[in-house]
């Protein structure tokens, strides 16, 4: 079910790991489903350590999509994080007047940076958490069996469960604030 913000948002802090030094600016991000391009989206850089790539990307797809857990709407905000070393991206949402929505997590393979682009594959699982942490949905699990990715690449696909049942204890135990480390819209 994944939801994608896109359009560009300025330029702060952070570093390229592709060696250039380039700290800020616009950078595309590009998530791929089987082999195929879904989206791809211009978004702001935050900040990049290396390891973990932050971008800024307001929600910019036309009208309001409504989960029934959460609704996103024109104005909405992503903070997206990203990692080279971890199976999964979470985008913090927040309205425009910067009121926390939650977080919506992408089960992903590890990304890959290259000049200015985020490049991340979407392995179909994902979990939504609210702002209060009072909701913790794990979303798309039977996709993620449809995919056929425990045949194709057992290993691809055990990283994956994995990495979506260490965000779930996260985030019901009230940290997964702390794995983003301060870095926010």
């Amino acid at each position: 079910m994944s939801a994608h913000p896109a359009s560009p948002a300025g330029g702060a802090g952070g570093r390229n790991s592709d060696g250039t030094g380039k700290a800020t600016g616009e950078v595309t991000v590009v998530l791929t489903k089987a082999g195929r391009t879904k989206i791809r989206y211009p978004a702001r850089r935050l900040a990049d350590d290396g390891s973990r790539v932050t971008v800024l990307a307001p929600w910019a797809a036309p009208g309001v999509r409504d989960f029934g857990f959460v609704t996103f709407a024109p104005g909405d905000v992503f903070t997206e994080h990203y990692w080279r070393d971890r199976w999964y991206a979470v985008k913090e949402v927040r309205t425009g007047e910067g009121l926390l929505k939650g977080w919506y997590c992408d089960i992903t393979r590890p990304c890959t940076v290259t000049g200015d682009e985020v490049r991340v594959e979407d392995l179909d699982l994902d979990l939504w958490v609210s702002a209060d942490a009072s909701e913790v949905l794990r979303l798309d699990e039977d996709e993620f069996t449809e995919s056929g990715l425990a045949g194709r690449d057992p290993a691809a696909a055990a990283a994956a469960v994995g990495a979506l049942d260490a965000l779930e204890r996260l985030a019901r135990a009230g940290r997964l604030p702390e794995l983003l480390g301060g870095v926010g819209a």
